[in-house]
């Protein structure tokens, strides 16, 4: 099966309105004293942050470092146990459809008895309620989802017929299909090839470019280095949070990661 890379697009349009009727952008994402987690296993505690439209940012750290649980606890997926979440000033657990959640490729089961179309069409069903069902409107939007990764005419097809990259591009396009406020991707690149990734990459900048919040956990570094206008560095706490020319520093990153990074002047490896 060859895939052809999508046509260029204009720039997705934000979700309604919130908080900031000037621009008619998402007010700010706002995280105070945010603790999450199970009460009795692991727990991410103290997160102070603020993302605004437009910002995309990276989470980085170790393995167990809270990456994962910060994005979970936004999507509403594990428990806050302290602290405030709030979007355009609002709490964001009373924002239905808000969010958009991009998991890691591994926790989803890909024999699961449904197409491309079907799980794209997941995305109208969490913006617009579980109980309604899909309309017209909602199935032509996520046939243009398709398209707009690349994937148009391909929505009948078992997920599990599509590659590993094809199958993240369908995640993406659910993610439009939702016209979400705040985007959360846990590792969205793993294992993904270079022409899936650039196609990737570009819903994320055209997210960004209509004032969607971008939230990205990665290991890769010189990811964050390149794309990301800001830095969120975990390692159970917080440890940085800050403009990524600023924040990303040989210092931040060594009381991130301790020493298992190689850390050279301007940048690690």
């Amino acid at each position: 099966m060859t895939i052809s890379p999508p046509r260029s697009r204009p720039a997705l349009r934000p979700g309604p309105e919130l908080g900031a009727p000037d621009s008619g952008l998402p007010g700010p994402l706002i995280c105070e004293g945010v603790s999450a987690g199970y009460r009795t296993g692991f727990r991410l505690a103290g997160i102070d942050l603020v993302a605004g439209p437009g910002d995309v940012t990276g989470l980085i750290g170790p393995n167990g470092g809270g990456k994962s649980t910060l994005l979970k606890a936004l999507a509403g997926v594990v428990p806050t146990l302290g602290g405030t979440i709030t979007l355009g000033g609002r709490p964001l657990n009373r924002l239905p459809g808000a969010v958009a959640y991009v998991p890691q490729r591994e926790e989803v089961n890909w024999d699961f008895p449904a197409t491309a179309h079907d799980v794209v069409l997941m995305g109208r069903f969490r913006a617009s309620g579980w109980w309604r069902r899909p309309t017209k409107a909602d199935r032509a939007l996520a046939a243009r989802a398709l398209e707009e990764v690349g994937l148009g005419g391909l929505g009948g097809r078992h997920i599990s017929a599509f590659s590993g990259g094809q199958q993240q591009r369908i995640f993406f396009a659910r993610a439009i299909a939702q016209e979400p406020r705040v985007l959360l991707l846990d590792e969205p690149f793993t294992g993904v090839d270079s022409e899936n990734r650039e196609v990737c990459h570009d819903v994320i900048r055209r997210f960004a470019g209509a004032g969607v919040i971008v939230l990205m956990a990665t290991h890769d570094l010189d990811e964050v280095a390149a794309n990301c206008t800001h830095v969120c560095c975990l390692n159970q706490r917080l440890i940085a949070f800050g403009p990524t020319k600023t924040t990303y520093t040989a210092a931040n990153l060594k009381a991130t990661f301790g020493g298992r990074v190689a850390v050279f002047e301007g940048g690690a490896a």
